[in-house]
């Protein structure tokens, strides 16, 4: 494998490859000083991304470069023959994505919606498949952040639906089972005032229909008083499924002042630990055959459209009929 990028998704994701007995990190792609610490750590070696592709051992690569690289990156591991793992998004810019996509015709690609391999929307999706509380009719996703990003992050990173909402709009197509045909969506910048002067949101509900007439509400903000807030409920023809918030343990402890219980997770990395693992677990069977990409370049483009249908309901004030 090589990565590219050692920021943040980088470690995450560098680590669990190098978890993987199936994998091996050769090359770390990232010429900051930074990176060389986690280089040490997986054992790999630094290189220029040309040195890298080049290498006929490398089977495939691990893309967690900035968002504006992400499709630079992922072209040339493409014209390489090199499989890919890309974190999300494709690009922030949805014209230059869907032009691009011909030219991974045949390239095993996997995308980094990470929600798809977590064990508890695992199970609320097998369920909801095996029809235990009757035909789905409507979600509701929580998807909020404990604190607003530094201020020198919004303007790479496409914005409150690009960059985060993305991921429900994703989660959402998934477990509806069935396509948007119609967005409404209103923001507000109730966190923090720099991300609004940077032309931004920070706080959002977003509408989903279905052609079927399925519905989802998706409640976003950039800051939670009670930690990683991340829940979904699934309102059926004969009841309720719901993947409620993880705790850190599952203690609790019942005194004469009442009943306290552990915190939810703080961030995403502790959060979504297991999904990550999974999803380079998966890359590894794509990787050796055992499977097929389970997200693919197509779901990348959909999420594309359903995040700037989105951000134009909110420019608009009005519905955005798919």
């Amino acid at each position: 494998m090589a990565l590219i990028g050692a920021g943040r998704m980088g470690q995450i994701h560098g680590r669990n490859a190098a978890a993987n007995p199936g994998l091996r990190v050769k090359y770390v792609v990232d010429p900051r000083p930074g990176a060389a610490m986690l280089t040490r750590e997986l054992g790999a070696q630094p290189a220029p991304l040309e040195l890298a592709l080049a290498d006929p051992a490398v089977r495939g690569v691990l893309i967690c470069s900035t968002t504006d690289c992400h499709l630079e990156h992922a072209l040339a591991a493409a014209a390489a023959g090199k499989a890919i793992f890309c974190e999300k998004p494709i690009d922030l810019d949805l014209d230059k994505a869907r032009r691009a996509q011909p030219r991974f015709d045949g390239v095993p690609f996997l995308l980094g919606f990470n929600r798809r391999f977590d064990p508890h929307y695992r199970a609320l999706k097998r369920r909801l498949e095996a029809g235990e509380a009757g035909a789905l009719e409507a979600l509701h996703i929580v998807n909020h952040d404990p604190a607003a990003p530094p201020p020198g992050f919004v303007p790479t990173s496409g914005g409150l639906f690009k960059d985060f909402t993305v991921h429900d709009l994703d989660t959402a197509r998934w477990l509806l089972g069935e396509e948007p045909a119609e967005v409404f969506a209103t923001a507000s910048c109730l966190v923090d005032a720099s991300i609004g002067e940077q032309g931004d949101v920070d706080t959002a509900r977003t509408v989903l229909k279905t052609a079927g007439g399925r519905l989802c509400v998706i409640s976003n903000t950039r800051r939670s008083g009670c930690g990683y807030d991340q829940r979904i409920e699934a309102y059926c023809a004969r009841g309720l499924l719901c993947a409620d918030n993880v705790r850190i343990d599952a203690v609790q402890a019942w005194c004469e002042g009442g009943a306290v219980a552990s915190p939810i997770h703080p961030n995403f990395a502790t959060r979504y630990r297991e999904a990550y693992s999974a999803e380079i677990d998966h890359f590894a069977d794509v990787l050796h055959g055992r499977a097929a990409p389970q997200i693919g370049y197509a779901d990348g483009i959909v999420s594309l459209v359903l995040a700037e249908a989105c951000a134009a309901s909110v420019r608009d004030a009005t519905a955005i009929q798919l």
